[in-house]
C-alpha cells in the first residue's frame, strides 16, 4: 500500500476550492510508460484531496495517439483529460482543440517549467498542455561489457565509436546484443530515433521549398549504418522492438547499449527491475562531427481536450500530476530517482535530486536540443524528432512502415527509401505545400 503523503496546504485549499461541491468522475488516456503506471497508483492521493475519481484508459504508445487523435478531431468527447506530447500541443491549440492552461493557481509556479518544456507546449506564450515529464535521448551502456571490450565511453561520443563498441560487446551465443534501437514502425517510435539520428548525419525531412529529401546521400548514410549495424550488433526481431520493448532487453542484460529516451534511467538503474543496475552508465547521444547531435526532445504532458463537461476537475488533477508535491509523493513512495524528471528547474536544483547518477546527463541532453534549429542544412520546420506540421504524423507512420521493412530484410534500404520519397511527395503536394 502506498503511504499517504499530504500536498502543501496552499495546494490542497488550491485543489479543494477548486472542486467546488460536486466530486466528478474523469477519464484519462495515458500511455503505458512506468512513470505513468506510477501515477495511477497513487491517484488516490488526488482523490482524497478533491473527492475526484478517476477511470484510466492506458493504451500502448502508437495506439494512444491514434485514439486520441481521432477522438479531438471528431470531438468523440471520450476522455477529459489526455496525453499527449510537444507534436500535437501546439497544432491543436492553435485550432482551439485544447483548454488553454492560462489560470493555473500562482502556487502551481508555472515559472518553474523548463523553458524548453514551457515553449514547445505552448502557442504564442500560452500553455495547452502541462509537462509530467520531459526528455530528450542519451546513451545508457552497460559500464562492465564496455570495459570487457577494452574501451571507454567519451561522454559525447561519435556514432563510429557507438557502432565500434556495440560490435565488440555483442555475443549473440550469449544471447547478448551490443546495442538494442527502436525498430517497430511508428511516427514517435523508430521515425522519432531514426529522424534526431539522421539530423546527426546532416539529412533533414525537407528542403527550404517543403522538397522531401529521401532521396539525398544523407538519408542513405543514415539507413545504411543504421540497419547494417542493426543487423550485426542488434536483437534478433528489431523491427518489433519499441521503447518498452528495448527496456525490458536492457533490464534483462540482454544490451550492451541502448540510445533512447532520458527518462528510462530510472527504470535501468532501479535493483527491483533491473538485473544490470549497479552496471548502468550515461552518455550523450551520438554525433558524426557535422554538429549536431542524434538526441530529440519530448515531453509527456496532460491536456484538457476543449468540450469536456468536466474541465474544473480535469485542470485539479494536471494542477495535482504536475505539481512540486507531486514530486515529493513520488520521492516518498519510490525515491528520489523515480519522480518524474525534466520538467521542472527546481527539481535540479534540489539538494535531493542532484546526486542522482543520470540526473545531469539527463538535464544537459534536454537543454541541448534545439527544435529551431534541428538540423546541419536550414529547414522550414520546428521539431527535432518530428516536423511540426499536421501532415507529419500520417506521412512518418508510412515512412516508419517501410524503414521498417527494410530493418526486417523485406526490402532494401534503397527501396525503401525509394517508397518514403515518392509517399512523401504524394502527400505533401495533395497537401498543398
Amino acid at each position: 500500500m502506498f503511504a499517504r503523503h499530504a500536498l502543501s496546504a496552499a495546494t490542497a485549499v488550491s485543489l479543494l476550492a477548486a472542486g467546488g461541491a460536486s466530486a466528478e468522475t474523469i477519464t484519462i488516456a495515458t500511455v503505458n510508460n512506468g512513470d505513468m503506471i506510477r501515477m495511477q497508483g497513487l491517484t488516490d492521493d488526488f482523490t482524497e484531496k478533491t473527492g475526484h475519481e478517476v477511470e484510466w484508459v492506458t493504451l500502448e504508445e502508437n495506439v494512444l495517439r491514434q485514439r486520441v487523435t481521432t477522438d479531438i478531431t471528431t470531438k468523440g468527447g471520450q476522455f477529459d483529460v489526455m496525453t499527449i506530447g510537444m507534436y500535437e500541443t501546439p497544432i491543436w491549440g492553435k485550432n482551439g482543440w485544447l483548454v488553454p492552461l492560462d489560470d493555473l493557481p500562482a502556487e502551481y509556479d508555472a515559472d518553474d517549467i523548463l523553458p524548453a518544456m514551457r515553449g514547445g507546449l505552448s502557442v504564442d506564450g500560452t500553455l495547452y498542455a502541462a509537462p509530467f515529464y520531459g526528455e530528450s535521448s542519451m546513451i545508457m551502456y552497460r559500464t562492465d561489457l564496455m570495459e570487457q571490450a577494452g574501451l571507454e565511453m567519451p561522454e559525447a561520443p561519435t556514432w563510429d565509436f557507438v557502432a565500434e563498441a556495440a560490435r565488440a560487446m555483442t555475443d549473440k551465443d550469449a544471447g547478448i546484443y551490443g546495442i538494442c534501437l527502436r525498430g517497430k514502425a511508428g511516427w514517435g517510435e523508430n521515425m522519432a530515433f531514426l529522424t534526431a539520428t539522421a539530423n546527426a548525419f546532416g539529412a533533414r525531412w525537407f528542403d527550404e521549398n517543403w522538397q522531401p529529401q529521401f532521396d539525398q546521400p544523407e538519408w542513405k548514410e543514415t539507413l545504411e549504418f543504421y540497419v547494417n549495424l542493426m543487423n550485426d550488433a542488434g536483437p534478433p526481431g528489431a523491427s518489433n522492438n519499441g521503447f518498452n520493448e528495448n527496456l525490458s532487453l536492457f533490464q534483462q542484460g540482454k544490451c550492451g547499449m541502448w540510445i533512447d529516451a532520458t527518462v528510462a534511467a530510472s527504470f535501468v538503474t532501479n535493483p527491483e527491475d533491473s538485473t544490470v543496475a549497479d552496471k548502468v552508465g550515461f552518455a550523450l547521444a551520438p554525433d558524426t562531427g557535422k554538429g549536431k547531435r542524434g538526441n530529440w526532445l519530448w515531453a509527456w504532458a496532460l491536456a484538457i481536450p476543449a468540450g469536456t463537461q468536466k474541465e474544473d476537475a480535469a485542470k485539479e488533477f494536471i494542477q495535482w500530476a504536475t505539481s512540486k508535491e507531486y514530486i515529493e509523493l513520488v520521492a516518498e513512495n519510490e525515491g528520489w530517482a523515480n519522480v518524474p524528471p525534466g520538467a521542472r528547474s527546481s527539481l535540479y536544483e534540489n539538494p535531493n535530486y542532484k546526486d542522482i547518477p543520470f540526473a545531469k546527463m539527463t538535464l544537459e541532453s534536454i537543454l541541448s536540443a534545439d527544435p529551431t534549429n534541428p538540423t546541419v542544412d536550414p529547414v522550414p520546420y520546428v521539431g527535432v524528432q518530428f516536423a511540426a506540421i499536421p501532415e507529419f504524423a500520417g506521412i512518418a507512420g508510412q515512412v516508419g512502415q517501410e524503414f521498417a521493412a527494410a530493418l526486417a530484410g523485406q526490402q532494401s534500404v534503397d527501396e525503401a527509401l525509394a517508397k518514403a520519397q515518392a509517399l512523401t511527395t504524394d502527400e505533401m503536394e495533395t497537401a498543398g505545400y
